[in-house]
């Protein structure tokens, strides 16, 4: 490969962690039967991260039928979901471990 076709490959690489960077990142927090926000706001047709963490004692399952997503956590840990885009509207999500968990995704 040549010095050039390396260098090319180096600046592509760093714009698209530049890109990874600039994405906005929401944070949910998932505590024995509790999330929190109740309402989620996160920006329609663009993408970003939401970024999960089970601040309680037992596990929690983040998850949405309708973005047919979902994230098991143990306790004491914190993952992320990137989403590439979200439609405009409300979206529910609850914990499969606590079905009295509820909260809604708003993205506009």
């Amino acid at each position: 490969m040549s010095r050039l076709s390396l260098s090319a490959l180096l600046l592509l690489s760093l714009g698209a962690v530049a890109r990874a960077d600039d994405m906005p990142v929401i944070k949910v927090e998932m505590r024995d039967g509790v999330i929190v926000p109740a309402v989620i706001e996160v920006p329609a047709n663009a993408r970003f991260k939401l970024e999960i963490s089970n601040t309680g004692q037992s596990p929690v399952e983040f998850e949405s039928l309708e973005l047919k997503r979902e994230k098991a956590l143990a306790a004491g840990s914190t993952s992320a979901i990137v989403f590439r885009t979200v439609d405009p509207g409300t979206y529910d999500v609850f914990d499969d471990f606590h079905p009295e968990a509820k909260a809604k995704i708003v993205a506009k």
